[in-house]
């Protein structure tokens, strides 16, 4: 081939090209981002506990309000913002209004909405109680009593709808006591002088089959002063201590041990107790044993403190004070100084620890508030998630305590 040729030939290979020289520069258009919302448009009687789900394809979500009213509903964005799911269920026989915006690529924005409204509940379940009232202040070893109008069946659903907010996030978990309470207990104590919440969301969970919660419940209360009492009914003191430092030092007496032929047990139990409230004056009569028997006993007794439910209190001593300090004398109870009860009286709060040890009987789980008498595992066998869970930071935002 000649030289002239050659190099035509090699020019024109070196400016050839594959594709059409329109689009030669030009990158592809980017899909436009969709929008997908669960419930869709004018979708009816849709079950509250399904939520809201918002998905995108072909880009990612920025921005997705659903509206009840005049309230917004509260959800969560995926990391990779490709989903967004509300974070509670819904009221019940309501209509909510969901707008989506997602972009694309290229930047470009669409939107999607859907109206749509809930199931009526033909049945409710509501929060009948909850320990602590609202606005108390209590011990650092409180528990969270909820209880319920009915019995619950899908206990799961209704656990994860019981949120705990606190000032400092805290370990913790429920456990059903019965199919109508759950009782919320942490793994260490509260802090002291701290802020505790609790936001029953249960408008809307199914709670059973065709039983609907339709309305939430919010209690705001605080955490007091540590107040931990050491009883040694060996030493037979009571060491009381405030914010970890030693405060008081009050002689008592206990149990005296032993029985009768009655089936009454004299002896203390030993184990972390909480004080479950307190009372000037509880009139004490003998268990079992009727008036003229031996061993029959019916006399007031003054500045209570109950530790149990099988009759068990802090007081003063009716009597017999050269037990006090050196000998268990009582029928069970803890007997104090009169000086020494009255001051044990005035600070005691609900919720306070009392830590009795000495004896050959231990405090039952429950009996009364002995709940931290289980191991934190064995406290978690009895959730319904069988999970523990962390409470929520408690900030302005979230609700801080305002006595409601």
């Amino acid at each position: 081939m000649p030289a002239a040729a050659a190099a035509l030939l090699t020019l024109a290979a070196a400016c050839s090209s594959s594709g059409d020289a329109s689009t030669t520069g030009k990158s592809a258009k980017a899909p436009d981002a969709a929008a997908t919302i669960t419930p869709a448009n004018g979708a009816a009687k849709v079950r509250p506990d399904k939520g809201v789900t918002v998905t995108a394809a072909s880009g990612v979500l920025q921005q997705v309000s659903v509206q009840a009213g005049s309230s917004t509903v509260d959800g969560a964005l995926s990391a990779d913002r490709k989903t967004w799911q509300t974070k509670w269920t819904l009221k019940p026989g309501a209509t909510y209004t969901v707008t989506a915006t997602a972009k694309n690529a290229d930047g470009k924005v669409t939107t999607a909405t859907s109206k749509f409204t809930t199931l009526k509940a033909s049945s409710t379940v509501k929060v009948s109680d909850v320990i602590p009232r609202a606005g108390e202040t209590v011990g650092v070893g409180m528990p969270i009593t909820v209880s319920f109008d009915r019995p619950v069946a899908n206990k799961a659903a209704v656990e994860k709808a019981l949120e705990v907010r606190s000032t400092s996030p805290m370990e913790g978990a429920w456990r059903w006591i019965t199919s109508q309470q759950v009782i919320f207990r942490t793994k260490a104590y509260w802090p002291a002088h701290s802020k505790v919440s609790l936001v029953a969301h249960m408008a809307g969970v199914r709670a059973s089959a065709g039983v609907y919660g339709t309305k939430d419940v919010t209690k705001n209360f605080s955490i007091g002063a540590s107040h931990i009492a050491k009883v040694n009914l060996k030493t037979h003191l009571n060491k009381v201590y405030v914010d970890g430092n030693l405060a008081k030092t009050i002689k008592v007496s206990g149990g005296m041990g032993g029985g009768d032929s009655h089936g009454n047990d004299f002896r203390t139990t030993s184990g972390v107790h909480l004080a479950m409230g307190k009372s000037p004056v509880v009139t004490m009569t003998s268990p079992n044993i009727k008036e003229g028997e031996p061993g029959y006993y019916h006399e007031l007794v003054y500045k209570d403190v109950q530790i149990s439910n099988s009759g068990e209190y802090l007081h003063q001593s009716p009597g017999e004070y050269g037990c006090l300090g050196h000998s268990n004398c009582s029928h069970g109870c803890v007997r104090q100084t009169p000086a020494g009860a009255q001051w044990f009286f005035n600070l005691s709060n609900r919720g306070d620890v009392i830590v009795i040890s000495g004896t050959t009987r231990d405090l039952e789980w429950n009996n009364g508030w002995g709940y931290w008498q289980l191991s934190f595992t064995k406290w978690m066998k009895e959730s319904a998630t069988k999970q523990p869970v962390t409470t929520t930071a408690l900030t302005a935002s979230s609700g801080a305590p305002a006595g409601n």
